[in-house]
């Protein structure tokens, strides 16, 4: 069964931690109506405040993996296909069933915990029951939270948008990210940004935006104020 979301009310979007006191992706909404989500920053760099941010870039080597046979209602289900993972590497991500040919295709399901594994079969806890059982044939891809190891947004993507560094997140350490209501963001090299203009993730400029006539990027949200090339300015984000 599924349950509330998790939400924070009078967050500090400026703190950083090491240590995490929120689940990842957790929604945070502050007294203007500002939203936030809970992320943890890459291990090589530091966010940079004002920012675009991306999810960790796409691991194509636990996608499309056998699984064993699991009934309806079961909360473990174990891979049929060998794998090699770190411990949780993919906790509060997705086993996301995706091929044609076995059942249960069309679900995801939330990753709880799993251990570490080398060249092994995998057993997964989830936080909810198989909808319709994994015959022999069922396939599933592994998907990492998007705010599990945040990088900065590439001007040739490897992942979605995140949502915008509110503050210098160290390497390795968790904080929060915008992605909704008034927020400040980052015009690209190429061209100002007129208010009342929509704005889009950038295509030149890593962490940068631009206006809306670029219409093959994600769009982030619209000009609240004009911004000028190069500098930061007000958008209302519409992330989440």
């Amino acid at each position: 069964m599924l349950s509330g979301p998790s939400t924070v009310f009078g967050l500090n979007p400026l703190a950083t931690e090491t240590v995490p006191s929120h689940p990842l992706g957790t929604l945070g909404i502050s007294p203007d109506g500002r939203k936030f989500r809970y992320a943890l920053n890459n291990s090589s760099a530091a966010a940079v405040a004002g920012e675009l941010q991306q999810g960790r870039v796409e691991d194509t080597g636990e996608q499309s993996i056998l699984m064993a046979v699991a009934a309806i209602g079961a909360t473990q289900v174990t891979t049929a296909d060998t794998v090699t993972v770190t411990a949780n590497q993919y906790a509060n991500g997705y086993i996301v069933s995706t091929a044609e040919g076995g059942t249960g295709n069309g679900y995801m399901y939330r990753i709880k915990s799993h251990p570490a594994v080398t060249a092994a079969v995998l057993t997964v806890e989830l936080y909810n029951p198989i909808v319709v059982a994994f015959s022999a044939s069922t396939q599933v891809d592994f998907v990492p939270s998007l705010y599990d190891g945040v990088t900065q947004y590439l001007a040739s993507p490897t992942s979605a948008p995140a949502g915008v560094a509110v503050a210098a997140i160290p390497a390795s350490s968790y904080g929060w990210l915008q992605t909704g209501g008034v927020g400040i963001v980052k015009a690209d090299a190429g061209g100002a940004i007129a208010v009342g203009q929509g704005v889009v993730a950038s295509n030149a400029t890593a962490g940068c935006v631009e206006d809306v006539a670029s219409t093959t990027q994600p769009v982030i949200g619209t000009a609240i104020t004009g911004i000028a090339q190069a500098e930061f300015g007000l958008a209302f984000l519409i992330l989440d």
